[in-house]
């Protein structure tokens, strides 16, 4: 019963560090996400202030 308890432990704190990658992984396309858009937006703002694009 307690080599049952060990492997189910084991098996757990595997499963929830393989979560914690999905997440971070997640986080990370998330931030890419946002900071691509954010630069699309400046460089639309930079060209029409710059008139450019007319």
């Amino acid at each position: 019963m307690r080599r049952f308890a060990m492997k189910a432990l084991f098996t757990a704190l595997t499963l929830r560090r393989g979560e914690n990658e999905r997440i971070d992984w997640d986080r990370r396309i998330l931030i890419f996400s946002i900071a691509v858009t954010i630069a699309l937006v400046a460089f639309y703002v930079w060209g029409k202030a710059d008139l450019r694009w007319e």
